[in-house]
């Protein structure tokens, strides 16, 4: 396997594109998302996409095959929500180590079958539960979970993926840069604990409205300078907005990151009934535009992107040169 920052020095890599609109295709009923396994679970688990990490590993390994064939070059392992907090939603907070490990394999997998050379993210989402925000309108300085706890949930999570075989960990779509704070923090632990050598960390943080900042009040600037003391592989943004929406805050990041630069917007804006319906030939041609102005080195696609969306970027920015990183003056 070539090292990933050999490879984004040459050219602009692909990262897939979105898990849950391909799973919402193929109309899973209850019992497909139970399988043998859960079928007397006590609660109702539709809607678990990770759990299919387990009972349906064929139909997540199949998505993941997509991309590759659409022209990724690092596809994100189905973990969004695969954390003992997470999973609390459907009482299965003791699987959380064993959905990590099983979407590894979903998506070693997939690479297999491709015979593609690929990178695989652990994708670690930004939780349920927010540190730096109360859910009581009431009490605002309650909170629903503790930093000690929101660290050994991200622990546990990134011991799984570690031990699947992931090549990169991806903290994304950060809303609450505290919440991120304790899985950077909960990641270096884990590689101090063990003594293995560490992976690179890739931060996507999510602008959530015009105001440019995340939900948690920050500007991009103030959430950069918060996350680089972790000396990430790349920062970037996904979700929330489309690429027309985001394209002066990549430019901002652009002009900021001392690190490369990533970015996965969603297919537009979501319409009147939450679907996206930008055309995969205009996303594309979003990213060309980035790409030639020389912002970015990863691109890709967030919420309501399918594997055409990902073939039309790849297409669009395979003769691109890749976004020059800066050199920074180290300080006397």
């Amino acid at each position: 396997m070539n090292d990933i920052r050999k490879e984004l020095e040459k050219r602009i890599l692909i990262i897939d594109g979105a898990m849950g609109t391909m799973i919402q295709q193929y109309k899973l009923a209850e019992a497909d998302y139970r399988g043998e396994l859960f079928k007397n679970w006590h609660c109702d688990v539709k809607g678990n996409n990770d759990l299919l990490n387990i009972t349906q590993p064929q139909i997540i390994t199949a998505i993941h095959k997509q991309y590759l064939d659409a022209g990724a070059d690092i596809i994100e392992t189905n973990t969004f929500s695969s954390t003992a907090i997470a999973m609390a939603d459907y009482e299965m907070q003791s699987l959380a180590y064993e959905l990590n490990v099983a979407a590894v394999k979903c998506a070693k997998e997939a690479i297999h079958q491709s015979g593609k050379t690929a990178w695989i993210a652990g994708a670690i989402g930004p939780l349920n539960k927010t540190l730096s925000l109360s859910p009581d309108v009431n009490n605002p300085g309650y909170r629903a979970v503790t930093f000690d706890e929101v660290v050994a949930a991200y622990y546990e999570q990134v011991r799984g993926l570690v031990d699947g075989g992931v090549d990169i960990l991806l903290i994304e779509t950060i809303f609450d840069t505290l919440n991120a704070k304790a899985a950077i923090f909960a990641i270096k632990k884990y590689f101090k604990d063990t003594g293995q050598p560490a992976l690179p960390i890739s931060i996507s943080g999510t602008i959530t409205d015009a105001s440019g900042r995340t939900l948690s009040g920050q500007t991009l600037e103030a959430f950069y300078t918060s996350v680089m003391h972790a000396h990430p592989l790349s920062v970037g943004l996904n979700c929330a907005l489309g690429a027309k929406e985001m394209r002066p805050h990549i430019e901002e990041l652009s002009q900021i990151a001392s690190c490369y630069v990533s970015a996965y917007p969603n297919a537009g804006l979501p319409n009147a009934m939450g679907e996206y319906d930008e055309r995969p030939e205009d996303t594309g041609h979003y990213l060309e535009d980035w790409a030639k102005e020389g912002w970015v080195n990863i691109v890709g696609g967030c919420c309501g992107t399918t594997p055409d969306h990902i073939k039309h970027i790849a297409e669009h920015v395979k003769n691109i040169k890749p976004r020059p990183l800066p050199v920074v003056e180290a300080v006397v």
